[in-house]
């Protein structure tokens, strides 16, 4: 139910609520006290970082500063199809024929939020929302910035100060999303 109301924010532009957003994180976070995990996008306001702070302990915060026009020309070349979650770049990993599936020649659809209209609303609303959790983070010593605009450059800089704070995680066991 809370997901069915987080997508119809997204599928308008907007960001997720901080209550809605933190009720879905906070739930999906109970019981991996043990783990070592990496949030993605999460916390995006003030409010939903202290909310965070309340219920779980936070080491580091990595801040991945890409320039948001990079951010826009990736996202609004993404295609996907919808059957398989199969997804395509038209930039760096096109359809063998645009706009079909290379597997089951079906139409690739562009989702609501990777149109160029709503991806500079999210971007601003993004750019509005989490310029003060970057300073919070700052504040509290636990940001570390790393700025590019190619994964294959940043990714070695990640890999190698993640190593710092977690040692005995595999370059294999890194790059799988949990």
């Amino acid at each position: 139910e809370v997901g069915i109301l987080a997508k119809s924010y997204i599928d308008q532009g907007r960001l997720i609520p901080d209550d809605i957003m933190t009720q879905l994180m906070l739930y999906e976070l109970r019981g991996l006290d043990k783990y070592n995990w990496l949030l993605d996008g999460f916390p995006r306001t003030v409010a939903q970082a202290e909310a965070l702070d309340k219920e779980c302990h936070i080491d580091t915060v990595i801040d991945l500063d890409v320039p948001f026009e990079t951010i826009k020309c990736r996202l609004t070349a993404r295609w996907i199809h919808p059957a398989s979650g199969r997804v395509y770049n038209l930039e760096f990993n096109p359809p063998k024929v645009q706009g079909i599936d290379d597997v089951t020649g079906e139409p690739l659809v562009q989702r609501d939020d990777d149109k160029p209209e709503t991806v500079s609303k999210r971007l601003q609303a993004y750019d509005a929302q989490t310029k003060p959790v970057l300073e919070y983070y700052r504040k509290k010593g636990l940001l570390k910035s790393f700025s590019g605009t190619e994964t294959n450059k940043i990714w070695p800089h990640i890999y190698a100060f993640l190593q710092t704070k977690l040692p005995d995680v595999s370059q294999k066991d890194a790059v799988i999303p949990r």
